[in-house]
């Protein structure tokens, strides 16, 4: 993961799709700083294989201990 905010991360990955900002309201849909911490808690150190998945609209936002990975839903 870059030394980004998380949240800025998911952004920035949605509008790569083509998912304009003011088509949605990320903060009703995810407590950003809560998935920061837990993305966090899980360091390079851990031997922990993270992945939360959610959805926002027509997309598929899968984040994990190194990358944010944002797909359309099939």
């Amino acid at each position: 993961m870059s030394d980004r905010p998380l949240l800025l991360e998911i952004i920035t990955s949605l509008e790569e799709q083509g998912f304009d900002r003011d088509e949605y309201q990320l903060q009703w849909m995810i407590d950003a700083e809560a998935l920061e911490r837990l993305v966090d808690s899980t360091g390079p150190q851990t031997d922990t294989d993270l992945e939360i998945r959610f959805s926002v609209e027509e997309f598929c936002i899968l984040v994990t201990g190194s990358d944010v990975t944002v797909s359309r839903a099939s």
